[in-house]
């Protein structure tokens, strides 16, 4: 897998073979908390797309996934995602299908859902 930060709010992930990669643009471009958030979104949507596109018979070489975030007023947190799929080999009647399937990434769900936060100190 390839990860690229593409911007202050975004990234693409490629899937390519060989040990996980992130490239920026430049040095001084930091791997943001927020980076690392959409990056496992990412990985999530690309391998069930990736599975499903074996099982379907669909070349999948080409399949990338682009994440892009806003943050909300108030506290400094992501208040909006947007995840889309760039698959070249991917027909058109099967775009729906596709996104179907990205929507069963268990990271996407856990989004959606939110799950119950705690946090302890301890020695």
């Amino acid at each position: 897998m390839k990860i690229t930060l593409t911007g202050d709010e975004s990234i693409r992930l490629e899937g390519s073979h060989g040990p996980l990669t992130i490239e920026a643009p430049s040095y001084d471009r930091a791997y943001s908390p927020y980076h690392m958030l959409a990056s496992g979104l990412a990985t999530c949507t690309h391998s069930v797309l990736a599975s499903w596109a074996t099982h379907a018979n669909l070349k999948s070489d080409g399949l990338a996934i682009e994440v892009a975030w806003k943050f909300v007023d108030g506290p400094h947190r992501v208040g909006e995602m947007a995840l889309t799929i760039i698959w070249p080999e991917l027909p058109k009647e099967r775009w729906a299908a596709a996104e179907r399937a990205a929507a069963l990434c268990p990271v996407h769900h856990t989004f959606k859902q939110g799950p119950a936060m705690s946090i302890a100190a301890r020695s």
